[in-house]
């Protein structure tokens, strides 16, 4: 056990030491540069290296012309806000108590969410092509299991470039769902999927949104489009999300006792849209989990748990060359856990969606996601010997439309038919109505 935790604290320690080892190097051979000026691309400053994307710094409520951005921009520094508000309700049947729910909208479901982060180029210290990052985050449920609840560090890390953007390095404080997987309906988060959730990496331990942990992720892009990510992170509670809270309530936590190292790989092929080509993106990888888990094959607490993953997303057309990224997307997931450690050990999804649905709407998103969630045997077995009743499996079907409502505005609605929302009990066929409005500063 002590070596376990060593290895972890030296991986860990070793990987932040040699980031900043190279980021000095470089600040060295950097020193004579010209520094950047207020003209510096102020998308450098956005959300760098990860999977999935947020949306451009320019798409705010607040004015990129403004003296508050021009000033910042001026220092190499950017300051964006993120609100939203979720709404969710199953209109099929009628609302059950608060204490008596067992899936988001059995009661009427309600969420709140502020996030604060600052980025800075750091180019005073004669850095280039390196951003650190920091953020907070507020976050409020109604309903803890869909939590949790938090208000606590979200990300505080160093991300650098190396080779002309060949080798990208992140290390500190961070979330590993915005990096790895790439589950976000077409790679943004002002775009993500309304409806049943794919949940199988932070099942395994991956940190997600809004929690936090501290890792090292190396991204080499190679040629034609390819490139390989691996990750080093110190894995949530073994619990789940509530009990990595309960456990570390301001996130700042090095090594909590009993929670280990989790491995993450991936490897791709992502071409991004043009006027000459289309987008494709196909990734697949795995995840390990040093840190003991309930075996419920034999009710011991055993290492070894694990998880795989392949994802593909394909643009099918692409009507204005000038804007590229806009047409009509087709994209498949395949996940599997291990069956003995997980509740959720197989998850399957079919999706197709449209940017620029209709040619007055050009910032709108439209998706229809199909899903299928097979539930481990190892967990629903004994609650049928306890007499309980329990869904072996789930499907869902889900409408959805992303509005870009106004610069850094948007309002997405959703509609799912889910057969099988929940474990235990055994709960009728939902329609569930879930509307989300954020809002970027």
């Amino acid at each position: 056990m002590r070596k376990t935790k060593s290895h972890l604290h030296t991986s860990l320690f070793i990987a932040v030491l040699f980031v900043l080892a190279g980021a000095w190097a470089v600040a060295q051979s950097g020193l004579d540069a010209p520094k950047p000026t207020a003209a510096t691309a102020l998308e450098d400053l956005n959300w760098r290296g990860g999977d999935a994307a947020m949306p451009p710094l320019t798409d705010s409520m607040v004015d990129v012309n403004s003296s508050f951005r021009r000033t910042l921009l001026s220092k190499g520094m950017a300051l964006r806000f993120i609100s939203q508000e979720q709404y969710a309700q199953d209109l099929a049947q009628a609302p059950v108590p608060a204490d008596s729910q067992a899936f988001v909208g059995d009661h009427p479901f309600e969420s709140a969410m502020m996030n604060p982060i600052f980025t800075a180029d750091l180019h005073q210290l004669g850095l280039r092509h390196a951003q650190l990052n920091v953020s907070g985050i507020w976050n409020w449920v109604s309903w803890e299991p869909a939590g949790p609840k938090v208000l606590d560090l979200w990300t505080l890390y160093l991300y650098k470039e190396f080779g002309k953007d060949r080798v990208e390095i992140k290390a500190g404080y961070n979330s590993n769902d915005l990096e790895f997987t790439g589950m976000q309906v077409g790679g943004s988060t002002a775009s993500g999927v309304q409806g049943v959730y794919a949940v199988l990496p932070y099942e395994v331990g991956m940190a997600f949104f809004p929690l936090t942990a501290p890792q090292f992720n190396l991204k080499v892009n190679g040629p034609s489009h390819t490139y390989v990510k691996t990750g080093a992170q110190r894995s949530l509670d073994a619990a789940g999300g509530p009990a990595t809270e309960a456990r570390n309530h301001s996130g700042l936590r090095f090594d909590p006792k009993g929670d280990k190292l989790l491995l993450l790989e991936e490897a791709g092929y992502r071409r991004a849209p043009s006027a000459t080509e289309r987008e494709t993106w196909f990734r697949a990888g795995y995840l390990h989990n040093s840190t003991l888990y309930m075996d419920q094959a034999n009710g011991r607490q055993e290492k070894g748990n694990h998880a795989a993953f392949a994802l593909m997303d394909v643009q099918l057309t692409r009507p204005d060359p000038l804007k590229p990224w806009q047409g009509l997307y087709l994209g498949g997931s395949a996940m599997t856990a291990a069956s003995k450690f997980n509740a959720y050990d197989r998850y399957y999804e079919a999706r197709l969606y449209k940017f620029a649905p209709f040619q007055k709407r050009q910032g709108d998103v439209v998706s229809l996601l199909s899903t299928y969630t097979e539930h481990s045997k190892y967990f629903t077995d004994p609650l049928v010997a306890a007499g309980k009743t329990v869904w072996r499996n789930s499907g869902s079907v889900t409408g959805s439309y992303n509005i870009h409502v106004a610069p850094g505005n948007y309002l997405s609605l959703g509609l799912s038919y889910i057969r099988g929302a929940a474990i235990t009990p055994r709960v009728d066929d939902t329609l569930t109505f879930a509307a989300s409005y954020t809002v970027f500063f």
